[in-house]
Order: structure tokens, then C-alpha cells, then sequence
């Protein structure tokens, strides 16, 4: 009460009797007025949704000083190529090698610039008491499950549980995504189910993602990833060749591996032999 009086101290004129009617007032409006019920307020509604997202992941293999020093030189070569994505460390190769110090090639990745957000193929007493100990452990799960499925004791309920509602059906998956309209710098096109085709130019700094094969109707100078599904199956066109980098089922070059002969030209890659392909197609 002495804060009020205080804040309109300064406004009224009128003497003791102005002040008492003002406070009367504050006490008569509902936003002023102090909440004298003890009933708890009502809490707000909790909404969580779910979402997919694209993780890359890599997979360790021995020798891992080899391992890494091959790591490195393709990061030399694409900087930033893991730069805000989710990474998930697969260590299956790893996994059966005693003498492996999981939780220091995890540090080794983090150091590389990978955001590490979950690991799998292999058991979480390897990570124990590590600081990646609190990763979601993608394998170990599927096995607990599996364990249970194959006769793990269960207490049995005192009433049949209900049984659980078939998921609905997946929604049919599309043959390609249509972009009728240039890719601009920092944007991001990502279709995972089949084929991204792009009428115009897609910018450098652009990225197109792809679970098939990616058609560029226009001039390609940022980033193509194809292949996300069909593997080496995919393709990549272009009117023009420009691009950052160029990836078709996780094998990728940059501009300073192929020739500069093929820059400016309508051109087609593709995946052969574990490495890609190029032939102009003008």
C-alpha cells in the first residue's frame, strides 16, 4: 500500500480525500486488484510434436589414424561440410576392438566440427562415465527391445493390456519435387523420397538435397547431394556447371578436383567404380 501511495503522490492534488477514493478505485479494478482466492491457477497445455530430420553419419574404420587422416583431407578440400548438421557416429567397426578408445575418436570427430547428437553400433558400457555417456544410443535400444520380444521375463497384468492401434499408412511417397523457380543463396531444397528437379539457377551458398536424382534446368553453383535413397543409381544434370561441390551417395568432389574444362557446360555425373563421373552433354 505504501508503493501506491507513493506512485500517486505525484498525480493527485485533491488532499487525503482524493487519495482515499483513488485507492478505492485500484482496489475496484479487476487488473489491480490483489487475487484473494486460494484456487490454483489453470496450467497451460503442453504441446510436443514430432518431426524428422536428416542426420549424416559417419563410420569409423580401422586403422583409425588412416581413418582420419583421409577425413581430413576431404574436409581440406569441403570446409563446412558438417557445419550445423546432426551427426550420428557409427562405431560398429570399431566396436569389437578392445583396444579402441571410443569416447577419444568421439572428441576426435567433435574437434573436426561434427555435432555429435547420437551413436550406434555399439554397447553403452564403452561410453560409461565419459562425457558421451549422455548420447542417445541408436542400436542399444533396438536390442532391448528385441530382448524383450524374445522372452524376457514379464510380469503378467492383472487385465489383458489393449492392444495397440495400427500406425496409419505412409503417405505414397512422391517420384520427384518440382522447384519452378531459382534456388537462392542460403536456401535449402531437401527431398528425400525421390527425384528435385530445379527450373533455374540454383545460387552459390545454395543446397540441394535429394533421395534420387537431381535435375538443375539452369546454371549449378552451390551444393548437389543426390542419391539419399537409390545410392549410386542417381544422377546429377545441370545446364551449367559451377557448383561448390558435388555428392551422389555419399562419394563427393569439390570444384578443385574436376577439370576446369567442364565448367560452363551442360554436364551429367553419375557414380561408377566408387567414383564420380562426368560427361558434357552439349
Amino acid at each position: 500500500m505504501r508503493l501506491i501511495a507513493e506512485g500517486l503522490k505525484d498525480r493527485l492534488t485533491g488532499g487525503r480525500a482524493n487519495m482515499t477514493a483513488s485507492l478505492i478505485d485500484t482496489a475496484q479494478t479487476p487488473s489491480l486488484a490483489l487475487r484473494m482466492d486460494s484456487s490454483p491457477l489453470p496450467l497451460p497445455a503442453v504441446r510436443i510434436r514430432g518431426r524428422s530430420f536428416m542426420a549424416l553419419i559417419v563410420v569409423p574404420e580401422a586403422p583409425l589414424e588412416a581413418w582420419f587422416a583421409a577425413l581430413d583431407e576431404q574436409l581440406r578440400r569441403a570446409t563446412g561440410f558438417f557445419t550445423d548438421r546432426p551427426v550420428i557416429a557409427n562405431l560398429s567397426a570399431v566396436q569389437d576392438d578392445e583396444t579402441a578408445n571410443l569416447p577419444a575418436l568421439l572428441d576426435a570427430l567433435q574437434e573436426r566440427g561434427m555435432r555429435l547428437v547420437a551413436v550406434e553400433g555399439t554397447d553403452a558400457a564403452r561410453l560409461a562415465g565419459s562425457s558421451w555417456a549422455h548420447l542417445a544410443n541408436l542400436r542399444q535400444r533396438l536390442e532391448d527391445s528385441r530382448q524383450t520380444a524374445e522372452g524376457r521375463a514379464l510380469a503378467i497384468p492383472d487385465d489383458p493390456p489393449e492392444s495397440a492401434p495400427e500406425p496409419p499408412p505412409e503417405p505414397p511417397a512422391l517420384p520427384s519435387l518440382i522447384v519452378d523457380r531459382p534456388v537462392r543463396s542460403g536456401q535449402a531444397v531437401i527431398h528425400e523420397h525421390g527425384d528435385v528437379v530445379i527450373i533455374g539457377a540454383v545460387a552459390s551458398g545454395a543446397e540441394i538435397i535429394a533421395g534420387g536424382s537431381i535435375h538443375v534446368y539452369g546454371a549449378l553453383r552451390g551444393r548437389a547431394i543426390a542419391g539419399l535413397k537409390t545410392g549410386e543409381a542417381a544422377r546429377i544434370f545441370c545446364r551449367k556447371l559451377n557448383a561448390e561441390m558435388l555428392c551422389i551417395d555419399g562419394v563427393f568432389e569439390t570444384a578443385e578436383q574436376w577439370s576446369e574444362a567442364l565448367n560452363g557446360r551442360a554436364v551429367q555425373i553419375q557414380l561408377a567404380h566408387g567414383a564420380l563421373q562426368f560427361s558434357t552433354l552439349d
